[in-house]
């Protein structure tokens, strides 16, 4: 039974149409069919320009900590100026703007103001220059995209990796410092160069094919793949958010957003859904990590979101917020309408703490679901709109896209065609050749499993990514995104992530991602431990047992019983492929280059981890 929402809030009504072949493939598209929308997204910044001209469009806390804001006005008279600049330099669609920095008004400026006039941006994960050593995905991202310019904050941080992998010939536009030898030009210079009548001209030609930017994806293989994002993939995407969150036309939103704009999720759909909408982007420079959530609490308490997106981790240090602190509980609910979650699965307690608190602190639980979508989707593609009684439920094709689902063994690999959907990979005919089916479906690599079979109506669960998915010895198939995502809740809080190992093997194992301030928590007086230490303690190691050993009598067989487990080593390395930019593990790269740990897994080894009464669970 669906959770009772609050009536006036407006959302979609889906009319869902399905068919099957007699192969079992399954097509399942929307009948009511998707509302017109514009040929570039610069027509809503000039449609927001004039009807409210001094609505704050991006806030960001300034030295001072005060909001420093950007009106859609003035904002337009930047982009156009920064348009101007761009031309001047030569830019193009074979020379386009690379963004290094993270999230700031002028970042989002600078990447309007190169579609405002045709030219591609390509936003970058700062990792990529600021955490990495051997500045190998950067190189990879100027080899497959030769930009033309540059863009960062401030020079200081990004000297080394610029002077390593670009060429003197490439200026950079900064706020802040400089570079020997290499052309930097002052942001402010740019942001007030006079516009002639290039400008609207450039933008006049902009259309719907025209590619609005790259955005870079890892994928399994580790090198980052270049997917274009063109101007209808961006609006129509906007027009499916906007029939899902109708609400969304009948008040300008008000966002709070840590997400990095280099990732498709805040990059297109967060960012584009503020500007879509006439609303206000608040940039949160908090992250959901124990050292970075302080700074979203703050921001939190201070301004309240109509429409709000986290990870499942973020949320769950913003429950323990909230539990503490009824100001900013009340803070964070008292407008809003809408809870999305991506990223992870959410465990059963974060969801019921959630709906839980929001009806505590308005009288009704706030809308709260999850959706699915990839980078080659711009992302939005499939979702809910109405709150379900567990998370999970990714929901049911958006207006104007086709989900098709094909029998692998014994899954069902989805494929999406639509207007949000990538043409391909820039300058690489072949890798997006392999992207699409014989019918021109995108392969998006995901196994889903019906919500009620047969009834395509009630949604679709996420049933684990095809080249994850591997056999155990006994020849039966493995679905590892839902296990990681069961195993994780089942450890109630004590580790963030976990690796599904088994290949080949009798059993299933994982090497577990710890949540060390949890150990902690289970050793008196643990303040001078070392890290390994509290792994090694055994207060820690018979918790884990005892919940691995109740995980594993829940299980219905083999391919979904964890009976072994051990710590990583080490963390996930960057470099080396283990976690991409976004922050999550790639199974087969940890497994890769962890062989020696995970025969440690299969062996005798002290470290091993294995379930209380394990003679109990049925083999």
């Amino acid at each position: 039974m669906e959770a009772e929402q609050k009536p006036g809030i407006s959302v979609w009504n889906p009319k869902l149409a399905w068919t099957y072949k007699d192969d079992g493939t399954a097509y399942v598209w929307r009948e009511d069919t998707l509302a017109p929308y514009p040929d570039r997204l610069s027509d809503r910044l000039e449609h927001w320009a004039e009807k409210s001209p001094d609505h704050p469009w991006l806030a960001a806390r300034g030295p001072d900590n005060a909001w420093r804001k950007m009106t859609y006005a003035r904002g337009r008279e930047i982009v156009r100026s920064l348009g101007q600049a761009m031309l001047d330099l030569g830019l193009g669609t074979e020379r386009p703007l690379l963004i290094l920095s993270g999230n700031s008004i002028e970042h989002g400026l600078m990447a309007m103001a190169a579609q405002y006039v045709g030219v591609p941006s390509a936003a970058i994960s700062p990792a990529y220059s600021l955490v990495s050593t051997d500045y190998k995905k950067l190189r990879d991202i100027a080899e497959q995209i030769t930009p033309g310019l540059l863009f960062v904050d401030d020079c200081t941080p990004f000297t080394k990796a610029i002077e390593a992998v670009f060429g003197h010939d490439v200026p950079v536009v900064t706020m802040k410092g400089t570079i020997p030898e290499r052309p930097v030009l002052s942001y402010d210079d740019l942001a007030s160069r006079e516009v002639t009548a290039a400008v609207d001209q450039a933008r006049t030609a902009v259309g719907p094919d025209t590619v609005a930017k790259f955005l870079f994806t890892s994928g399994t293989t580790g090198t980052p793949k270049a997917v274009i994002q063109t101007q209808r993939m961006l609006c129509a995407n906007q027009a499916m958010v906007a029939d899902w969150c109708a609400f969304l036309q009948e008040e300008p939103p008000v966002i709070v957003d840590w997400a990095p704009w280099n990732h498709v999720a805040s990059g297109n759909k967060v960012f584009n859904l503020a500007l879509y909408n006439g609303g206000t982007y608040y940039i949160d420079e908090g992250k959901p990590t124990p050292s970075g959530i302080a700074t979203t609490i703050a921001n939190l308490r201070e301004i309240s979101p109509s429409w709000y997106f986290n990870v499942p981790a973020g949320y769950e240090m913003l429950i323990d917020a909230m539990r503490k602190d009824d100001d900013l509980r009340v803070n964070f609910f008292k407008n809003l309408k809408f809870m999305m979650y991506a990223g992870a699965g959410m465990a059963q307690h974060t969801w019921d703490d959630l709906l839980e608190l929001s009806e505590q602190t308005l009288g009704y639980p706030v809308r709260l679901a999850t959706s699915l979508g990839a980078t080659e989707t711009a992302p939005f593609a499939l979702a809910l709109a109405d709150t379900q009684p567990q998370p999970g439920n990714i929901g049911y094709p958006a207006q104007g896209v086709t989900l098709k689902l094909v029998p692998v063994g014994d899954k069902l690999e989805a494929r999406l065609k639509g207007p949000n959907i990538t043409p391909g990979y820039w300058r690489n005919r072949e890798l997006t050749e392999a992207a699409f089916d014989e019918e021109g479906y995108y392969r998006l690599g995901d196994a889903l499993r019906h919500a009620v079979p047969g009834d395509p109506s009630k949604g679709f669960f996420f049933d684990g990514r095809i080249a994850e998915n591997f056999k155990l010895q006994t020849g039966t198939w493995v679905a590892v995104g839902a296990l990681r995502a069961r195993l994780v809740d089942d450890m109630g809080g004590l580790i963030r992530d976990a690796v599904i190992t088994g290949e080949g093997e009798l059993e299933l194992g994982a090497l577990l991602l710890p949540v060390l301030p949890a150990l902690r928590a289970l050793i008196p007086d643990s303040s001078s431990m070392t890290d390994d230490a509290v792994m090694a303690h055994p207060a820690v190691r018979e918790r884990l047992a005892a919940l691995l050993g109740d995980h594993a009598r829940r299980a219905t067989g083999s391919a979904n019983r964890i009976n072994r487990v051990m710590f990583l080593d080490a963390e996930p390395s960057f470099d080396k492929g283990e976690v991409t930019d976004k922050g999550s593990i790639n199974q087969r790269a940890v497994l890769s280059h962890r062989r020696e740990l995970v025969a440690r897994l299969y062996s005798d080894d002290p470290d091993v981890i294995l379930p209380t009464r394990a003679a109990e669970v049925c083999q």
